[in-house]
């Protein structure tokens, strides 16, 4: 950050609630610099605007996808570390999966995480390796066919353990939810697990705080990204496109239009 403004910016996006003391610090020390940071609604400035994004909006209706392509009748979702930018998405996928159980009268079971506890299954980290691999495994043997995990590269942990229970149990069909950005684009080598993906719209939301600040409109209200600005969403099918129940995606867009109107609440505690 220091390295910016020496380098003369006077408008500076900052990545991560783990930059939010830095953030605050440096928009302390300098008033007329204008910050913006993604992922943090924690800091009271003048010159600092959060980018948040109520992500679970897009993670009902992936959940709801999840619930009626699973074959088995059991999905799961777990995090890295709980923080709100990760139980957000845990939230809205377990309410999705609800909302198909009372629209349909199936009784898929979510496992991994409890909204009404906030309580639920995390590595403890962002990283993959053995301990990521393991709580994916768990719930694959637990029967779960399709997961969300949340958190990063965790999802490349979870992509090993799909491809050990694909060898083990072929005529499961397995698939994964990917978050923040489309997965089927950016993690080639599990692409065909990617039943969809959460989006979370870091681009639009960047591009709204800086135009505005361009055009001398800056304000230190919280940008928020919603299924109604397109600052959330979910991805296409890709390879599933076929495997999904026909009319799943004329669903989709019906609830997604309830949500938006407001006839639908994602009651979600991390919403921003």
């Amino acid at each position: 950050i220091q390295n910016l403004l020496d380098g003369g910016c006077d408008m500076m996006v900052t990545v991560g609630f783990l930059l939010a003391e830095a953030t605050a610090s440096a928009a302390e020390q300098n008033p007329d610099v204008n910050f913006a940071i993604i992922d943090d609604a924690s800091i009271d400035a003048e010159n600092v605007q959060p980018i948040t994004f109520d992500t679970a909006q897009a993670a009902f209706l992936a959940g709801y996808a999840a619930a009626a392509s699973s074959q088995t009748g059991v999905i799961a979702t777990w995090g890295g570390i709980n923080i709100p930018p990760v139980t957000i998405f845990m939230d809205g996928f377990v309410l999705g999966a609800e909302y198909f159980n009372e629209q349909t009268g199936g009784d898929v079971q979510v496992l991994g995480w409890d909204v009404e506890a906030q309580d639920g299954t995390f590595v403890g980290s962002f990283d993959a390796g053995p301990a990521a691999n393991a709580t994916a495994t768990t719930f694959l043997q637990q029967n779960a066919d399709i997961v969300m995990p949340v958190g990063g590269p965790i999802f490349l942990s979870a992509g090993e353990a799909i491809r050990t229970a694909q060898a083990e149990n072929p005529d499961v069909r397995y698939g994964m939810v990917g978050v923040d950005a489309d997965l089927y684009e950016t993690a080639e080598q599990y692409s065909d697990l990617f039943l969809t993906s959460v989006l979370k719209g870091m681009d639009a939301g960047v591009e709204a705080v800086v135009l505005a600040d361009a055009a001398g409109d800056f304000s230190n209200e919280p940008y928020v990204g919603t299924l109604e600005n397109d600052g959330v969403g979910i991805a296409d099918f890709h390879d599933w496109e076929s495997l999904v129940p026909e009319g799943l995606a004329d669903e989709l867009d019906t609830i997604r239009t309830a949500i938006i109107a407001g006839d639908i609440e994602v009651d979600s505690p991390s919403s921003p």
